[in-house]
């Protein structure tokens, strides 16, 4: 509210007023909106400036705030939030659709959106992370169905679900998409072929080797463009929000890149590094580098 003399600020009350609100400042030329919020609120931010020469500002207020964290945005700190805001350099990221949905960060078909789809408002709001992972441990039990993944130039992929990364950062700082970065104009894909415990079992082998992508199954891909296909519908979450089920999610690039106010030497967390230094030793030591 110290603030607010240099702006003005709107309430919003859902993700669908969010976004109708960036549509019409985009619309009216505006050449910054920000949001204050997790993922979730500033996925319908972007959704409302794609295709726009409008730059996106961030006040990381999320339960996970993987965005910010990608970017080196502060969170936890509304002055040097606002500091980078201010500082007025922009960065042009890549952005992604599935289904004509954006996505600025993450994309997943399968496990990780059952999670999403099974943890309700609520109990994000009680219990933070947590309620991530008390969902995690209901959807393991179950048994998805199998997803074919065949991309533009014609390689294909079966599994049970799949995890789509335009950044390194996948829920919160574990750095899963290794070989990602959000300026290659490639999506990077994980696709599992292993459901129940042995999705999780076989996630932390491949850990131990220096990448989720080294574990027997699970395969890595890049693409600019792919189709997820399946006799039964799955549920997509995009940016940690659940997007709905389908038997079909198409993922291509976005009209345009999207502007991001962005410190120009973003800061890499502890945690992020410490678990890069673990792969880079862990690959050296089994002779993979």
């Amino acid at each position: 509210m110290e603030r607010a003399t240099r702006f003005v600020m709107y309430a919003t009350n859902t993700p669908e007023e969010a976004r109708d609100l960036a549509t019409k400042f985009a619309a009216d030329g505006e050449p910054v909106v920000v949001a204050a919020g997790g993922d979730g609120t500033l996925n319908a931010v972007v959704q409302g400036l794609s295709g726009t020469t409008t730059a996106l500002g961030v006040i990381p207020s999320g339960t996970m705030n993987v965005f910010a964290r990608e970017l080196g945005i502060p969170y936890g700190n509304l002055d040097k939030a606002f500091e980078v805001i201010e500082s007025g350099y922009i960065r042009e990221i890549d952005l992604f659709e599935v289904n004509h949905v954006p996505f600025m960060q993450m994309a997943g078909i399968g496990f990780d959106a059952m999670v999403i789809e099974e943890t309700t408002w609520e109990s994000k709001k009680m219990l933070g992370p947590l309620a991530y992972l008390l969902a995690a441990v209901k959807v393991l039990g179950e048994k998805p169905p199998t997803i074919e993944l065949v991309t533009s130039d014609g390689r294909r992929e079966e599994g049970v679900a799949v995890f789509v990364g335009n950044g390194a950062l996948y829920g919160g700082q574990l750095p899963l998409f290794r070989k990602a970065s959000n300026q290659d104009q490639m999506m990077d894909m994980l696709v599992f072929k292993e459901s129940g415990y042995r999705f999780v079992l076989d996630s932390f082998a491949g850990l131990a080797r220096g990448g989720v992508d080294l574990a027997d199954s699970v395969a890595h891909m890049q693409s600019d463009d792919f189709i997820v296909t399946s006799e039964s519908d799955f549920p997509i979450q995009v940016d940690g929000e659940y997007l709905g089920r389908s038997n079909e999610a198409i993922f291509r690039a976005a009209e345009r890149r999207l502007r991001v106010l962005a410190p120009e030497q973003p800061m890499v967390s502890r945690f992020s590094e410490a678990m890069k230094s673990f792969w880079d030793w862990t690959r050296k030591i089994q002779g993979l580098e």
